[in-house]
């Protein structure tokens, strides 16, 4: 965890809303809002395959991302890495334990039918943080 500075580190586990920067399918970049989790090592979040962010992700492994601490907006942490890798989430288990984190609710309640969940996993390999 020497990449994530100590000061900063407890974000990684806050119910923080994290925007992911990922790069279009014309360079440009693209933002969006994910829930994170933590385990030691990477940092992984939900996608489905059919989302632009996957297909980008998969173009370009490049990833940014960046937290505000919900107790004080002038706190954050931004990490930038690659993806490590991309683990099928067949069963939900990933994504419902993500909506028990954030909701407080057994399952994740937004499926839409034919939606193919992934578990995207980030290597960080550079912190930066404020307040």
């Amino acid at each position: 965890m020497s990449t994530i500075p100590e000061t900063h580190a407890d974000l990684l586990n806050k119910l923080v809303f994290w925007h992911i920067a990922s790069n279009g399918p014309s360079g440009e970049p693209q933002s969006s809002p994910v829930w994170g989790d933590w385990d030691g090592e990477y940092f992984k979040f939900s996608l489905t395959k059919g989302r632009q962010k996957f297909r980008n992700l998969e173009a370009s492994p490049e990833i940014a991302l960046s937290g505000i601490d919900p107790d004080n907006s002038y706190r954050y942490l931004e990490l930038r890495g690659r993806v490590e890798r991309v683990d099928p989430d067949p069963t939900n288990a990933f994504i419902d334990s993500m909506a028990k984190k954030y909701l407080d609710v057994d399952a994740y309640p937004f499926h839409q039918p034919g939606d193919e969940r992934v578990v995207i996993v980030v290597r960080p390999e550079h912190a930066t943080s404020m307040g």
